[in-house]
């Protein structure tokens, strides 16, 4: 695999294969991205500017606060995320890095070679109702 390919391509040497399967890593992030946000702890996933727009608009974006990449060695995932006051950020992480393995396993078959958690920012309750409501205090 190189850095430049689009597609992780399947491909198995059995009799009972009927062709290849390709799996774009756009389907990687949305998987790596739901996986993270069923982890208790997380707060939420940090996006940018464009992906908050659209959630505004009402489209959710569960490949948001996750980053991709297919090197030779296999697949990275990085996420990006924020953490709730009071958890323990090492125990959360380590939940969020194993559930990102077993989903991606799970659904595609592949294992991750590494998933690096980066923790972007601890949120507290007040912040998580004025998110919720829209209304400053």
């Amino acid at each position: 695999m190189e850095e430049t390919l689009n597609m992780l391509e399947m491909i198995q040497d059995d009799e009972q294969s009927h062709g290849k399967i390709e799996i774009a890593p756009e389907v990687i992030e949305v998987i790596a991205g739901i996986a993270a946000s069923e982890v208790d702890g997380i707060a939420q996933m940090r996006g940018n500017f464009a992906s908050g727009v659209v959630e505004k608009l009402g489209k959710k974006n569960h490949g948001k606060g996750i980053r991709v990449e297919l090197t030779d060695e296999g697949i990275k995932v990085d996420v990006f995320c924020l953490m709730d006051f009071g958890v323990s950020i090492p125990t959360v992480a380590q939940k969020v890095q194993d559930n990102i393995k077993q989903t991606l396993y799970n659904m595609t078959a592949l294992e991750a070679k590494e998933v690096n958690i980066h923790i972007v920012g601890v949120t507290f309750e007040t912040q998580k109702l004025e998110h919720e409501t829209g209304i400053e205090e």
